[in-house]
């Protein structure tokens, strides 16, 4: 566990309330502000649930200023280790992607996915928190492949056209590690020509969460998801932890617990 003296904690959930909690937040965010459809009971108990769930460890922001426990998260990720995949109902994302590269390698790898941060927080550290709680995972799990899906809001890629081009003409995964967007929902992500991209629209337009794997050495698959029932884009990033660059592979490590 990471603590922050201030305010916040940083936790692997260890109960079905603090999970529920996580889901909460999800729902909040997924649901109400970008429009997804809840996967099963969501609009029932104001939780975003899904069948992978029980699969995956919990990643948990906790404001403790907040002192209702049933929404005092504000920040969640969650991950699932490749062993944990082969032993239950696989990975989230072969649902998006032909993950047939990352499963070859036979690496050590975790799956990050449903990344969300009440909307109060975004221009804090709480991404930064999030991802040194990762950090703190990898290191003890010693992964070397992180990946998962991350988003664009809504489902027209022109809209991104310049962001989702920069990713594949600047970021695309090599060959070895380099997934496939899923055929019925893939479209492509080389929308305008690499000399007619104007990297300050391009930057713009990408996620914050999708900038934070890029600057960790992250590449993006071929192709993007269209992910009608939950309204987004869906790229999936791969990151090999050995790339991460020393400075901010230092910036993560801070604040490790022992």
């Amino acid at each position: 566990m990471i603590v922050n003296t201030s305010h916040f904690v940083l936790k692997l959930a260890e109960t079905e309330q603090e999970r529920a909690a996580a889901q909460r937040l999800r729902y909040r965010v997924f649901v109400e502000e970008m429009g997804a459809r809840p996967a099963f009971d969501g609009d029932v108990a104001n939780r975003e649930v899904d069948a992978f769930d029980p699969y995956f460890d919990h990643l948990l922001l906790i404001d403790t200023r907040i002192e209702d426990s049933e929404n005092n998260v504000v920040g969640a990720y969650r991950m699932m280790r490749s062993e944990t995949a082969a032993q239950g109902q696989g990975f989230y994302g072969a649902q998006e992607y032909d993950l047939g590269p990352i499963i070859r390698s036979e690496r050590a790898a975790v799956e990050l996915g449903r990344s969300c941060i009440d909307p109060a927080y975004r221009n804090g550290i709480a991404l930064h928190l999030l991802w040194q709680g990762v950090a703190d995972y990898v290191l003890r799990n010693r992964i070397e492949l992180l990946f998962g899906v991350a988003s664009f809001a809504g489902t027209d890629p022109h809209d991104y056209a310049q962001g989702l081009s920069y990713l594949h003409h600047k970021h695309l995964a090599p060959p070895s590690l380099r997934v496939r967007a899923r055929e019925a929902c893939c479209v492509g992500m080389d929308i305008v020509a690499a000399g007619d991209i104007d990297p300050l629209v391009a930057v713009r337009q990408i996620p914050a969460l999708i900038k934070s794997y890029i600057r960790l050495g992250g590449w993006v698959g071929q192709g993007a998801y269209v992910d009608r029932d939950f309204n987004t884009i869906d790229v999936c990033l791969v990151l090999d932890q050995q790339r991460i660059p020393a400075k901010q592979r230092a910036q993560l490590l801070r604040g490790r617990a022992a």
